[in-house]
């Protein structure tokens, strides 16, 4: 498949065929007259354009049936973007399992997978679960290695840009990991590995509780939280991708840890022991007053946590995911919270992606990456700069 690059004899050839290849994804089957109405290009500018997309391999002429052809005599030529002229990968890599999402060129999901792994599961192991999950995601939509474009990948951690995490205490033998390097290994194209929450919150604002929103802030709430947030609509990692670790806010002071907090014993929860948090939640709900203590403790420094991020931000809206959001009782106490700590206090609502979310903010990374490849002239939402 051809590239439109930045070696095209002009930006304004690059602009053009922006403008068109835009135009074609979102129309159905337009005509040139279309593609001209739409962009405001000439007519002899989309032809050249649509021509050059077409020996490209994006685009292709759709050619109408044998009766309407009759009816009509010569039809207007209509053109399709070719979403299937290669595909991409969404990945995520997390405690329990590891998931996957397959799309063509125009996001849309047309394969997925997920195999549970164990929380002591070593790195090689992990990474072994995580291409299987892949190999039988494409075995299954009958899409070949070669076709894929891009990978992303979601992962816990602080992940550097090429991949590599600097730092990741929730999984065993990941901190240091070249992960970037270890999956590129398996594909012929580029694996773009991002943090989780940062995934997370993309794909909120691509296609969950964030759509109308710029200024966000992602909460993958948990015993060890963290949180994604994006700027003017724009992903905001700081300068050592370390933005949004409120998980570590525990380390200035503030005393005991959240899975001390959560504790009804006087043994610590493990941070990865999400059956034994439900069981806590449960019994708070049938009126269990130690555990009805802990969850307050829990929900007390989760308000604290995001209030921080709140202050710092003063984003529009808080989308709280991660095993969290599936508990009664956690939405309405953080409204409140952070009604009295913040001066403004932003909408909070839950995640309408739930356990797909870090996933398909992953494909979104990797649709990210294409499109800037082919046809973008400014940069996308996810693209480290």
């Amino acid at each position: 498949m051809g590239q439109l690059t930045g070696g095209d004899p002009s930006l304004l050839r690059r602009i053009n065929s922006a403008v068109v290849l835009h135009a074609l994804r979102g129309a159905e089957f337009p005509t040139l007259t279309d593609l001209t109405r739409i962009t405001g290009l000439s007519r002899p500018t989309v032809e050249g354009v649509i021509d050059g997309l077409m020996v490209a391999g994006l685009v292709v002429e759709d050619t109408p049936e044998e009766g309407e052809a009759r009816r009509q005599g010569r039809p207007a030529r209509r053109f399709r973007f070719r979403a299937e002229a290669g595909h991409l990968l969404g990945v995520e890599i997390g405690p329990h399992r590891v998931a996957a999402l397959l799309s063509g060129l125009d996001g849309r999901v047309i394969g997925a997978g997920s195999r549970d792994v164990t929380e002591t599961a070593p790195a090689d192991e992990r990474l072994e679960r995580v291409r299987s999950t892949v190999a039988d995601v494409l075995r299954r939509a009958g899409v070949a290695r070669s076709s894929l474009r891009a990978v992303g990948v979601g992962s816990p951690g602080i992940v550097e840009a090429d991949g590599t995490v600097r730092l990741g205490t929730a999984l065993p033998e990941w901190t240091g990991l070249a992960l970037g390097e270890r999956l590129r290994r398996s594909f012929r194209c580029p694996v773009l590995v991002e943090n989780d929450a940062n995934a997370a919150a993309v794909a909120e604002h691509w296609k969950g509780a964030a759509t109308d929103s710029d200024d966000v802030v992602f909460v993958l709430a948990g015993l060890s939280p963290g949180a994604g947030a994006l700027i003017g609509g724009r992903l905001h990692r700081g300068f050592g991708g370390a933005a949004g670790e409120i998980g570590a806010l525990h380390l200035l002071g503030r005393g005991a840890t959240p899975e001390t907090l959560l504790s009804t014993t006087d043994e610590p929860l493990h941070p990865l022991d999400e059956p034994a948090v439900a069981d806590v939640f449960a019994h708070a709900k049938r009126g269990d007053s130690r555990a009805q203590a802990a969850v307050e403790r829990f929900i007390q420094r989760l308000v604290h946590d995001v209030a921080a991020l709140v202050l710092a931000l003063d984003p529009e809206l808080v989308v709280i995911g991660g095993w969290a959001a599936g508990l009664d009782g956690v939405l309405e106490p953080l409204r409140g919270e952070l009604a009295r700590f913040c001066l403004r206090p932003p909408r909070v609502t839950l995640s309408l992606l739930g356990e797909a979310a870090v996933a398909t903010g992953a494909l979104r990374l990797a649709l990210d990456h294409v499109e800037e490849q082919l046809f973008a002239v400014e940069g996308t939402v996810t693209g480290r700069h």
